[in-house]
């Protein structure tokens, strides 16, 4: 009896064992299977979720088109070309714009940089940091000396630049205050002046706050009366020698866009309108009724 208990035993045991084997196997065994996936998956090469891009359309020509809403920049050499613009203007589209601004630039800084102070010019006067030595809307009095509270004796600006006076303010300043940063600007423009007569329908004398063409100086005096001659303008302009010299302008070219607009004038020119053939027609009208009185005398002709 105890021997038939002793082979159960056995048997039993063994049959754990065997149980216990083969679980601990497949347990083994999907572990391996679960790394080698994990290393397929490091190894694989990764995508993303884009698509692959459409090539771009073209035209029956062969000329890419561009998509509405898409914007071609100037200086955008990585996008096709449009159909609708020519290329030539796409190349040329910044080197007109700076043409433009080369043009307009001197316009506006030419007169005022090398503009010459006089009587009657409005200037102001700042000193950096220093307000109490800073002087604003200074009318320049006809001696063209300017007082100023550091320096008794004043400063002469007459005939200066803005930036001359600047300097020469900085360095009588220099004596009191330590590195004086000084800045002279025009406010306003009074002692330049410019004369139109002539067939114009306001001659004068009038002052020049700013540069000014021919056409914009008669434009200023109501432009030129039909009797004037647009094709003989003159401009009288002084030189070092203190004689006058003329330029002709013709103004009727300029207006018709066969000229350039680009004689500009200095302070002190005189513009001159001569008479046309209608002002001699006018003349010779205006003398008819002096004839006719006379006739009265005479008894005729």
């Amino acid at each position: 009896m105890k021997i038939h208990t002793m082979k159960l035993t056995t048997l039993a045991l063994a049959g754990l064992m065997l149980t216990g084997g083969t679980t601990g196997f497949v347990r083994t065994a999907t572990a391996q299977e679960k790394d080698k996936k994990k290393s397929e998956q490091k190894t694989r090469p990764r995508t993303t979720g884009t698509t692959t891009a459409a090539p771009p359309l073209t035209t029956g020509a062969g000329n890419p088109v561009t998509v509405a809403g898409e914007r071609l920049e100037p200086d955008d050499t990585s996008a096709p070309p449009r159909a609708d613009v020519p290329e030539a203007m796409l190349a040329n589209r910044r080197e007109t714009l700076s043409e433009d601004e080369a043009a307009v630039v001197p316009y506006y800084n030419n007169f005022m940089a090398s503009y010459r102070l006089g009587p009657e010019d409005v200037i102001s006067i700042t000193v950096f940091n220093l307000d109490r030595y800073s002087k604003a809307g200074i009318t320049i009095p006809p001696d063209a000396v300017i007082s100023h509270p550091l320096i008794p004796e004043g400063v002469f600006v007459g005939g200066k630049t803005t930036r001359q006076v600047a300097d020469e303010i900085t360095k009588k300043l220099d004596e009191y205050v330590i590195d004086p940063k000084v800045t002279v600007s025009l406010d306003k423009a009074q002692s330049a002046v410019f004369w139109v007569i002539g067939d114009v329908a306001q001659p004068g004398i009038r002052p020049m706050s700013r540069r000014l063409s021919v056409t914009e100086a008669l434009a200023l005096s109501g432009g030129v009366l039909d009797t004037g001659n647009k094709k003989k303008v003159m401009v009288m302009r002084r030189q070092a020698n203190g004689f006058l010299q003329p330029t002709i302008i013709d103004v009727a070219a300029i207006e018709k866009g066969r000229m350039p607009d680009n004689y500009f004038l200095n302070p002190g020119d005189q513009i001159i309108v001569p008479g046309n053939r209608m002002k001699n027609v006018q003349k010779i009208l205006s003398l008819l009724p002096v004839v006719s009185f006379f006739r009265i005398f005479t008894g005729g002709f």
